[in-house]
């Protein structure tokens, strides 16, 4: 069995395998397994399911330096149920949020909220937001400060123009940004997938207020996909 690599307080690596500690025991979200490792419960995290846990299996880099702090204000755009959130909130907040940490988690579904209302209900310092995650001014009402780690996972076309938007609206200085983006919907244009990355990444490249640090393929897990990891300025 291989020995366990921490990244952070509340996330681990096994091999090809990651787990984050479980702020509530005994609670799958996703019908995940679920181990005791002493007074801890770990649950695992799937890179099939989660782009981020994808790029932290992926990046070429440290792979603590694509997570946020524990503790930390946090902005997700397009949460979806709450699957990769759910595993954000363990790490960023624990157990009763006793690290104080702050979870915003937008989404634009009725439906997806529902999930995501249920979710917060056991899990303190997640803060679900039914709003378009392309306008700031739905999303600001709820920060209680910049985010010092934002997920953008939108399918929507100009994905890059909206994640250069929304990280110089809320992303602190020094704060890490991640964008997973999908090709498929992006706008159509010759060269296919290659160019809609290539497209995307010179948008990012060109925005005074991000270094992109490392485009992070993670078609092994999720076809058509990269994921950008950015700092903000």
């Amino acid at each position: 069995m291989a020995k366990p690599v921490q990244l952070g307080w509340g996330v681990r690596r096994e091999g090809r395998s990651l787990w984050t500690r479980n702020a509530v025991k005994g609670v799958s979200v996703r019908g995940e397994r679920r181990k005791r490792d002493g007074r801890n419960e770990w649950r695992r995290w799937d890179p099939s399911r989660s782009k981020v846990a994808a790029s932290l299996l992926k990046t070429k880099n440290k792979p603590s330096d694509l997570l946020p702090e524990s503790g930390s204000s946090c902005l997700y755009l397009g949460a979806s149920t709450g699957g990769t959130v759910s595993h954000i909130h363990d790490h960023v907040c624990g157990s009763g949020n006793h690290h104080e940490g702050h979870v915003v988690a937008v989404d634009i579904s009725p439906r997806m909220m529902r999930d995501l209302v249920k979710l917060s209900e056991k899990r303190s310092g997640l803060i679900p937001v039914l709003a378009d995650a392309r306008k700031p001014m739905e999303i600001s009402p709820y920060m209680r400060e910049k985010a010092t780690w934002l997920h953008q996972d939108l399918s929507i076309g100009d994905q890059a123009e909206t994640f250069v938007k929304m990280t110089g609206a809320f992303l602190a200085q020094g704060g890490v940004a991640l964008l997973s983006l999908k090709a498929a919907s992006e706008r159509w244009m010759e060269g296919g997938d290659l160019a809609r990355f290539e497209h995307s990444k010179r948008i990012i490249e060109a925005c005074e207020h991000l270094d992109l640090i490392e485009t992070i393929d993670i078609s092994v897990f999720e076809e058509q996909h990269v994921v950008f990891f950015c700092i903000k300025k």
